[in-house]
C-alpha cells in the first residue's frame, strides 16, 4: 500500500499534463490569467501526446490574447493548428493575433478557412467581411501613396520646376514622412538615395525638407533608423550639421535626436521573431558619439553646428534617471572628449585661428561640463576628471605664450560656469589669482578682458573675494574709469557689482560705501536699456544687476524699470527677479540666539531696512504690474540649452513669491502664469519642482482649472499636486496641494479617475487622521469630492479598513466645515452604493446618535446632508435597517422637520425630511394621519 502511494506521489510532483491543463483552464475562467498561463507551460514541458498538446498550446494562445502579447498567441494557435489543420478555435486565434500586429493578409486567411469550416456562424462572417474592407483600404492607400510619393521626388528633383511647387512638394513630403504608413512608402520607394540627392544639390530648402523627411522616417522605428543610418552614414550627418546655417544645423540635430530616441528604446512596438532582424545599435551609438566628439573640436564645424553638437551631447550622455547604474556614457565622454569640450570653453574669439563659436557655445559647453560631472558616482571618476582639467590647465599656461596663457584662463572661467567646485580648485592653485589680478594690468585689451572676466566667476567664494577686494579692487576701478573699449569697462563694472555684493543680505557685511551699489546699478541700467550697445554687453549688465539686486535699495529701484527680451540671460534675469522678491531661502533667526552671539561678541547678521514684509509685497505687486508673469512664461519657453534646472529652480521661486496674495493670482493665470509652472514642476531640480508645484497648488485651490490650466495640462497638474502630499513636505504644503485637488476632483469624473491613478488616496486618507484642524478639513473636503469615483466606492466597500468609520466619526466632530465635508461625503457613498448603508450601523455603535445631531444641526447644510443619508438608508432596501430608523427618535426629528413651514434658508432640509416621509409610507412602516370627520 505504501509503495502505492510513493507511486501516486512520484507521478504526481512529475506533473499530470491533463491535470494541469484543466487546473489552467479553471484559472482562465476565473480571470487569473497569469496563473493558467503558468499551468499550461508546465503541461507543455511534461506532454507526451501530440493531441493533449496541441489543445494546451491552443489554450495558451488565449490566455496571450487576453494579456495583448500576440506574437506568443499566434506562436501558439501556430503549434496547435500544426497538429490539426483544421481546428477552428486556433484558426481564429491566429487570426485576432495577426491583426493585432498588422498583418491582415495572413489574418484573413485564416477566418476564411473558419468561415469555410463553418459557413453558417456570424463571427466568421463579420470578421471575413471587415478585413476584407481593411485590406482593400490599405491597398488604396499604399497605391495612393507610392504615386504620391514619387510624384513629389520628381517634382523636387526638377530643376524646371517653379519654386512654389517645390516648396508645397517638400512639405508634403515631410508631413507624410510622420506617418507610419508614409514613411514605410518613402523608404520603400528608394526615398533615402532620392533624399541624399536633394541633399546634394546643396540648396538650402531643399536641405532642410530631405533631413526633416529623414527625422521622420526615423522616428520610433529602430530597424529603419538603424537602415538610414548605414545608408547615408554618420560622417555625412555631421558634415551637415556642420554648415554655417542655424536651421540646417537644429534640423540635423533633430534627426540625430530621433536616431537615438528609436535606438535607446523610442520604438515601442512588439516585433516578435522580427526583433532578431535589427541588430546590435551599440556601435552605431558609440560611432555617433564618437562623431559628435569630433565635431566639437574642429574648426570645419560652423559655430551653430557646434552649438547643436553640444546640445545633442548635454542631452544623452548624462543619466536620466540617477537610480540607473550605468553612467559609462560619462566616462566615455571625459575619456575621449573632455579635452575638447575644454577646449572650447578656452577660446578667445578676439585671438586669431579660433574655432568658429557662436554667443552662446562656450555657456553651452560649461552647462555640458557641469552636467557630466554631476553624473558621476563616485570619488575616483570625480578625482579622474579634475586630473584631466588640471593637466589641461598646466598644460596651456606657459609665461612666453601670453596667447596660450589667457587661453587657459578662459578655460578655468568656463569651469567655473559649469562644474564649480573643479573650477574653483583650479583658482586655488598657486600663482593662478596672482595671475589674474597680474593681467587685469596688462596693456592687451584682450588680456584684461579674459582677466576680468575670470576674477568675476571665480570671486563667487567669500574667500576668494576677500583676495580679490583686498588685491584687485582697485584696479578694477582704475581699468573702469581709464580704458575705453565698452567691452571691457562692463566687465569691470561687472566685477565691482559681484565683489559689492559679497556680503549677500547682510547689511552689516557691505564691501562698499553708502551709495555705491545705486551708482552701479545705475550704470548696468543704462548700458541695458541701450539698444545700441552690442547683446553680449548687454548680458553683463544684467549680470551686474544680479549681483547688485541683493541690496534693498537697489531692488526698489529696479522694479520700477522694464525688463530685457534677450533669453540668453534668462539665469542673471532669475537670479535678479529672486532678489527682488526675496524669495531665496532665509535661515530661521532665534532670538534667544542672536542674543547670545552679541553677548560673545560674534557677527550678527542684519536686515537691510527695505527687505521687511511690507517693501517685499510693494515690490511684488509692482513686478505683477509691469507684467512680469508674461516675462516668465516666456523665459520657461526658452532652450533647454540655455535654461537649465538651475534658472528653472529660479523662476519657480519667483512664481511661488508672485503667487502668496491669493488677489494676485488671478493677474497670474490671466498672464499665463499657470500653463508655465507646469514644466518647472515637471522637470529640474527637486528644490524647484516642489516650489513650482506649491505655486500651483496655489492657483488651483481658487482658480477655475478649465482656465487656469486650459485643455489636457489640467491632467499634467495632478502629478505635482500629489507629490507635495509626501510627509517630507511642510504643513502649509500639504494643506495647499489638498485644497487644489479638492478643486480639481469637484471638476470633472476624468480629473478624478487620474487623482485615483496618481496613488493620491492614501495620502489623502492619512491626513484624515492629522491632528492640524485645516489640515485635516482639507482632507475630508477632497475625499469628499472624490467618492463619486467609483474606484473609491470601492475602497469604502472593503472589508477590514476603518476608512467608513473614520468619515462617520468625522460627522460627529464640533467643526462645522469638517461636518459637511464628512456628511457629504457619507450621503453620496450611501446613495451610489445601498451596501454601505448597513455598513454604516457596523462601523460604530454611536452611528445612529450621530446621524440624529447631523439631522438637527442648526446649519442647515449639516442638517439636509444627514437627512439625505436617512433616505439613503430606507431607500437601500433592507426593511430591517429602515425599520431601525423608523423605530428610533428619528421619525420624530423627521416630522418636526417636515411640518415645519417653507423656509428658503433651510428649504432643502424641510425638502428631504417630508420625502423620508413619503419613503417610510411606502414601506409601510407609517401611516399617515388623518382628522376625523
Amino acid at each position: 500500500m505504501k509503495c502505492v502511494v510513493f507511486v501516486k506521489l512520484g507521478w504526481f510532483i512529475m506533473g499530470d499534463p491533463v491535470q494541469l491543463k484543466d487546473e489552467g483552464n479553471k484559472y482562465f475562467q476565473a480571470g487569473d490569467i497569469d496563473k493558467a498561463i503558468d499551468c499550461y507551460t508546465k503541461a507543455i514541458k511534461v506532454c507526451k501526446d501530440k493531441k493533449v498538446l496541441a489543445v494546451i498550446h491552443r489554450n495558451r494562445s488565449a490566455c496571450y490574447l487576453k494579456k495583448e502579447n500576440y506574437s506568443n498567441a499566434a506562436s501558439d494557435a501556430t503549434k496547435a493548428i500544426d497538429v490539426d489543420a483544421a481546428d477552428i478555435k486556433a484558426l481564429y486565434r491566429r487570426c485576432q493575433a495577426l491583426e493585432k500586429l498588422g498583418k491582415l493578409d495572413m489574418a484573413f486567411k485564416d477566418v476564411q478557412r473558419c468561415a469555410t469550416l463553418e459557413p453558417k456562424n456570424k463571427t466568421f462572417l463579420e470578421t471575413l467581411r471587415r478585413l476584407g474592407a481593411e485590406i482593400q483600404t490599405k491597398l488604396k492607400t499604399t497605391f495612393s501613396t507610392d504615386s504620391r510619393v514619387q510624384n513629389m521626388f520628381e517634382i523636387l528633383l526638377d530643376d524646371e520646376v517653379d519654386k512654389d511647387k517645390k516648396e508645397k512638394a517638400a512639405n508634403n513630403l515631410v508631413v507624410l514622412s510622420r506617418e507610419e504608413a508614409g514613411a514605410e512608402r518613402i523608404f520603400e520607394n528608394n526615398g533615402v538615395p532620392l533624399l541624399l540627392n536633394m541633399i546634394e544639390k546643396g540648396k538650402p530648402e531643399m536641405i532642410l525638407a530631405a533631413i526633416r523627411t529623414l527625422s521622420g522616417m526615423c522616428t520610433g522605428h529602430k530597424a529603419r533608423a538603424m537602415a538610414i543610418v548605414h545608408m547615408v552614414g554618420v560622417d555625412k550627418l555631421c558634415s551637415i550639421m556642420a554648415v554655417d546655417n542655424e536651421e540646417i544645423a537644429l534640423a540635423t540635430c533633430n534627426l540625430f535626436q530621433c536616431i537615438y530616441d528609436s535606438f535607446t528604446g523610442g520604438d515601442k512596438r512588439e516585433f516578435g521573431k522580427e526583433e532578431a532582424v535589427v541588430l546590435d545599435v551599440s556601435k552605431d551609438l558609440k560611432a555617433i558619439l564618437l562623431s559628435l566628439l569630433e565635431m566639437v573640436g574642429s574648426k570645419k564645424v560652423s559655430g551653430h553646428g557646434r552649438d547643436q553638437a553640444l546640445n545633442l551631447l548635454s542631452k544623452n550622455v548624462p543619466r536620466k534617471d540617477k537610480r540607473n547604474t550605468d553612467n559609462s556614457r560619462s566616462l566615455f565622454t571625459i575619456d575621449h572628449g573632455l579635452k575638447k569640450i575644454l577646449k572650447v570653453c578656452g577660446q578667445v574669439p578676439e585671438l586669431p585661428d579660433q574655432l568658429p563659436l557662436t554667443e552662446n557655445t562656450q555657456l553651452i559647453a560649461s552647462v555640458l561640463l557641469n552636467k557630466i560631472y554631476d553624473d558621476l558616482k563616485c570619488d575616483p571618476e570625480r578625482d579622474n576628471f579634475r586630473d584631466i582639467c588640471d593637466q589641461y590647465i598646466k598644460s596651456k599656461i606657459d609665461p612666453n605664450d601670453m596667447d596660450k596663457t589667457i587661453h587657459a584662463i578662459n578655460t578655468i572661467s568656463g569651469l567655473l560656469q559649469g562644474p564649480f567646485d573643479v573650477g574653483n580648485a583650479l583658482v586655488g592653485h598657486q600663482g593662478i589669482m596672482e595671475m589674474m589680478v597680474a593681467l587685469c594690468g596688462s596693456e592687451r585689451e584682450v588680456d584684461q578682458m579674459v582677466a576680468v572676466e575670470a576674477l568675476i566667476h571665480s570671486s563667487s567664494k567669500m574667500s576668494r573675494a576677500s583676495f580679490i577686494i583686498t588685491n584687485g579692487v582697485s584696479l578694477l576701478k582704475e581699468i573702469y574709469k581709464k580704458t575705453k573699449n565698452e567691452k571691457i569697462k562692463i566687465r569691470a563694472l561687472v566685477g565691482l557689482c559681484k565683489l559689492g555684493s559679497a556680503g549677500g543680505d547682510d547689511y552689516s557685511m557691505r564691501q562698499f560705501a553708502e551709495g555705491s551699489t545705486e551708482k552701479l546699478a545705475k550704470q548696468c541700467r543704462k548700458w541695458l536699456c541701450n539698444p545700441q550697445i552690442d547683446t553680449k554687453t548687454r548680458k553683463w549688465a544684467i549680470e551686474g544687476l544680479a549681483y547688485l539686486t541683493n541690496d534693498a535699495d537697489v531692488k526698489d529701484d529696479f522694479v520700477e524699470d522694464e525688463p530685457s527680451k534677450d533669453k540668453t540671460i534668462l539665469y542673471s534675469v532669475a537670479c535678479t527677479l529672486v532678489n527682488c522678491t526675496n524669495s531665496y531661502d532665509k535661515k530661521e533667526i532665534i532670538p534667544e540666539l542672536v542674543q547670545l552671539a552679541k553677548f560673545s561678541k560674534q557677527h550678527v547678521p542684519e536686515q537691510h531696512p527695505k527687505d521687511k514684509k511690507d517693501f517685499i509685497e510693494k515690490r511684488v505687486k509692482r513686478l505683477l504690474k509691469a507684467g512680469v508673469t508674461s516675462a516668465l512664461a516666456v523665459m520657461v519657453k526658452a532652450d533647454n540649452s540655455i535654461l537649465t534646472d538651475q534658472t528653472k529652480e529660479m523662476l519657480a521661486r519667483v512664481f511661488l513669491a508672485l503667487s502668496e496674495d491669493p488677489k494676485d493670482r488671478g493677474t497670474i493665470v490671466a498672464q499665463g502664469g499657470g500653463k508655465a509652472l507646469i514644466p518647472l514642476a515637471l522637470e529640474g531640480t527637486d528644490v524647484g519642482k516642489v516650489k513650482a508645484s506649491h505655486a500651483i497648488a496655489k492657483i488651483a485651490a481658487i482658480s477655475n482649472p478649465e482656465i487656469a490650466f486650459p485643455g489636457e495640462r489640467v491632467y499634467e497638474v495632478i502629478r505635482p499636486l500629489v507629490s507635495l502630499l509626501s510627509t517630507d513636505r511642510d504643513g502649509i504644503q500639504n494643506f495647499e496641494a489638498l485644497r487644489g485637488l479638492t478643486n480639481l476632483a469637484g471638476f470633472s469624473e476624468k480629473l478624478r479617475v487620474k487623482i485615483v491613478k496618481e496613488k493620491a488616496l492614501p495620502e489623502i486618507e492619512n491626513y484624515m487622521f492629522e491632528e492640524h484642524d485645516e489640515i485635516r478639513q482639507a482632507a475630508t473636503e477632497c475625499m469628499c469630492n472624490l467618492v463619486t469615483c467609483k474606484e473609491v466606492q470601492e475602497r469604502y466597500m472593503e472589508d477590514g479598513n476603518d476608512k467608513l468609520k473614520l468619515l462617520v466619526l468625522l460627522c460627529g466632530e464640533d467643526d462645522e466645515s469638517l461636518q459637511i465635508a464628512a456628511a457629504g461625503a457619507v450621503a453620496m457613498l450611501t446613495a451610489a452604493q445601498k451596501k454601505l448603508c448597513a455598513k454604516v450601523t457596523l462601523v460604530t455603535a454611536q452611528w445612529l446618535e450621530i446621524l440624529q445631531r447631523l439631522c438637527l444641526h442648526p446649519n442647515p447644510h449639516i442638517a439636509h446632508r444627514g437627512i439625505v443619508t436617512v433616505f439613503n438608508m430606507l431607500n437601500s432596501d433592507d426593511t430591517e435597517l429602515a425599520k431601525k430608523l423608523i423605530e428610533s427618535e428619528l421619525l420624530e426629528i423627521l416630522s418636526v422637520i417636515g411640518k415645519a413651514d417653507d423656509n428658503p434658508k433651510r428649504q432643502d432640509a424641510i425638502n428631504a425630511a417630508r420625502t423620508c416621509l413619503v419613503k417610510a409610507m411606502d414601506l409601510g412602516l407609517i401611516k399617515p394621519f388623518t382628522c376625523p370627520s
